[in-house]
């Protein structure tokens, strides 16, 4: 009987000791666990919230560096423009006054040569009084002949 006494025995002190397990040391442990697994699903929703979170941002960053871009290339357009502008403008301005300098150029060439010809009647005249003095042997007097010499330099 020894055998089945030591045997009933190790089986009502493992019926204690699974008891004692179920009622005392298993709910906490189970406790523990539930509360890990739920702290560990916890920490897996928001990890996906945050991916989501970081596309959604990196989708808004790429907005963004779009918009730059697109405003950066419009400023650009029209910087280009402007300037285009400004030479256009600058060579109108250099046309004009290069328009106003031959203007001027030409109105002083042609008081040059209206110079020119009143020097060159007066210097005719000379030589035509020279010319008659000598061929005549005698003295012209310009002053008696100015109304002749008046006619020849207008006809030339």
């Amino acid at each position: 009987m020894s055998i089945n006494a030591t045997l009933i025995i190790q089986m009502i002190v493992f019926a204690i000791l699974v008891w004692f397990t179920m009622r005392f040391i298993w709910p906490p442990i189970t406790a523990a666990l539930d509360e890990r697994a739920k702290k560990i699903a916890e920490g897996l929703s928001a990890a996906d919230k945050a991916k989501a979170d970081l596309a959604a941002a990196n989708q808004r960053v790429e907005q963004q560096l779009a918009a730059a871009r697109d405003d950066a290339a419009k400023r650009l357009a029209d910087a280009e423009r402007l300037a285009q502008q400004l030479v256009e403008e600058a060579k109108a301005r250099a046309s004009d006054e290069g328009a106003k300098i031959i203007a001027a150029a030409k109105a002083e060439a042609e008081q040059e040569a209206a110079k020119a010809r009143e020097a060159l009647r007066a210097q005719v005249a000379g030589l035509a009084v020279k010319g008659a003095e000598q061929i005549l042997k005698r003295e012209v007097n310009a002053s008696v002949h100015a109304e002749l010499l008046g006619r020849l330099k207008a006809e030339l």
